[in-house]
């Protein structure tokens, strides 16, 4: 994530300005989530119990405190239903247009999401978005058979070409 318009952080990584989850099983307890994202897959877990399936996944029921839950595959398409677009004062490390979009997945789940590979203006409510899938900077553990590098994934959503 380099920084650019400051010369002295341009090609720099700085763990402190991750915006991103730590993914790996030693740290996370839905580190399945980002090995089904690595897959092109959005997931999250669903209550056994009563059926719940919020997003973002958890590790116990919001609504009933079971921690029977299981993994079930999400739409990779939405609707946005209301959007959100920044661009100027974007934080470091994003470039403009910033935007955010409130998707309808169907099934009554609905999200918040970063919008990518969209020019500012050019998205609309009702516009259908697919799911898109890229890379972060690694994440580096010091565990005890030595130092490992893991690879991350992140997602966002993108228009889908009319």
């Amino acid at each position: 994530m380099p920084i650019p318009g400051i010369p002295v952080l341009e090609g720099k990584y700085f763990a402190t300005m991750d915006f991103y989850p730590i993914e790996a099983p030693e740290f996370n307890r839905i580190s399945k989530f980002y090995e089904n994202l690595a897959q092109k897959k959005l997931t999250t877990t669903k209550c056994k119990k009563c059926g719940t399936t919020p997003f973002p996944p958890r590790v116990v029921c919001p609504e009933c405190n079971s921690d029977e839950l299981e993994w079930v595959e999400l739409a990779d398409h939405g609707k946005v239903l209301n959007l959100s677009e920044e661009v100027a004062g974007v934080p470091l490390g994003f470039e403009a247009p910033l935007i955010h979009a409130i998707i309808d997945l169907g099934n009554g789940l609905r999200m918040l999401s970063r919008i990518v590979n969209c020019p500012a203006g050019q998205l609309k409510e009702g516009d259908e978005v697919k799911l898109f899938v890229f890379s972060i900077p690694p994440m580096i553990m010091d565990i005890k058979e030595g130092t490992k590098e893991s690879p991350r994934v992140f997602f966002a959503f993108e228009p889908v070409k009319k």
